[in-house]
């Protein structure tokens, strides 16, 4: 190519368009076309009339509902309460009912209603929906949590982008402690937003802040760390992982029983779902689970201390083969040193300048 400027523009515009494609394919694969896959269900009843009707709800939905029973209407709303299932149909030819969640997921609730309207009007009733765990009045769907989860998210891996290009010519000690002071400033604001802006969370809010401060840590020193060897390309990544992967698995929108198992999977382990189930089991279930989803949160901390503390080796290192590299006059090697970090800091600046023109859709 004989332009340098058109080929300069063309280069530049690899990371919009790759960002397009798994945008497009993420979110279109996550959330155009949910469908229940084992959506666990309970049949409230004792005795073979019970198992056989919902044997033959098992066979008329397939892979599409994992069906179980229960003896008791408060053994189905104990599941119900713990997220073991997603919805509870109880039985009767004059009033069925059906209990639901919908805290833990609204989408959930309205397909498991979808599923057993036809069934009570076979009954020869209509259906009665109880929900044993409402989300509050100001977040009536529950996906506020969701959209909470967006705005940390952004104001995370945007930091790195600003951390990772403005200051590269910083000691990873500076830009460590800076990742620290901003994931702070990051879940206050998600903490002010949560609770006096827009009342999602009624109580709690200083463990929704520090659950918020650990998703956004985590997110602050992977990105820091991954800065140091992926360079223009950490925004593309960051979007791959706290966006593209992150957002479609969280269950915010669809749990993962109204996803394809991709998504599902990741529900189990990603930081953005630790983050979301967390902040529901704290508002909403009585703690139930939460354990398990900070401790979620706290690995995905401790993967980016660990990242972060290897991209700062690497750069000792690289100072230390530069010093080397040089030759070093008696009887000090404090001017070579100083020529070496010298040396790095114009070749990050070179770096930088093209990285700012990279780093596009923070």
């Amino acid at each position: 190519m004989r332009s340098p400027a058109l080929r300069h523009v063309l280069t530049h515009l690899i990371t919009p368009l790759l960002m397009c494609l798994g945008m497009g394919l993420a979110y279109m694969g996550a959330f155009v076309t949910p469908e229940p896959n084992h959506l666990p269900v309970a049949v409230v009843g004792a005795g073979p009339r019970a198992k056989v009707f919902a044997q033959t709800v098992k066979d008329t939905a397939g892979d599409k509902l994992d069906v179980r029973t229960v003896a008791t209407r408060a053994a189905a709303v104990d599941l119900l309460k713990s997220r073991d299932v997603t919805g509870a149909y109880a039985p009767s030819t004059g009033a069925p009912e059906l209990l639901v969640a919908t805290a833990a997921s609204d989408m959930g609730a309205t397909a498991v209603e979808k599923v057993f309207t036809p069934v009570a009007a076979k009954e020869g009733g209509a259906l009665k929906v109880t929900d044993v765990a409402a989300p509050v009045a100001d977040d009536p769907t529950g996906q506020g949590l969701f959209f909470l989860l967006i705005a940390l998210s952004i104001g995370s891996y945007a930091s790195v982008a600003a951390l990772g290009a403005a200051g590269a010519t910083l000691p990873m000690r500076i830009r460590a402690l800076l990742a620290l002071g901003v994931s702070a400033v990051v879940s206050g604001i998600g903490a002010l937003l949560a609770g006096p802006v827009f009342h999602l969370a009624h109580h709690g809010l200083g463990s929704l802040w520090g659950m918020a401060w650990l998703y956004s840590a985590g997110i602050l020193f992977i990105g820091v760390g991954l800065h140091t060897f992926l360079k223009r390309w950490t925004t593309l990544t960051m979007m791959v992982l706290f966006v593209m992967l992150n957002f479609t698995s969280s269950g915010g929108l669809f749990r993962p029983e109204l996803q394809n198992g991709f998504f599902g999977t990741l529900h189990a382990f990603w930081n953005g779902a630790g983050f979301v189930e967390g902040v529901r089991s704290l508002l909403y279930f009585g703690d139930d689970g939460l354990a398990r989803n900070v401790w979620t949160l706290v690995a995905w901390l401790l993967v980016g201390l660990a990242v972060t503390a290897i991209a700062a080796t690497y750069e000792r290192a690289r100072v230390s083969r530069r010093t080397a590299a040089l030759p070093v006059p008696a009887p000090s090697a404090e001017p070579a040193r100083r020529k070496a970090e010298s040396a790095v800091d114009e070749e990050v600046e070179a770096e930088v300048e093209v990285e700012v023109e990279e780093t596009v859709g923070v």
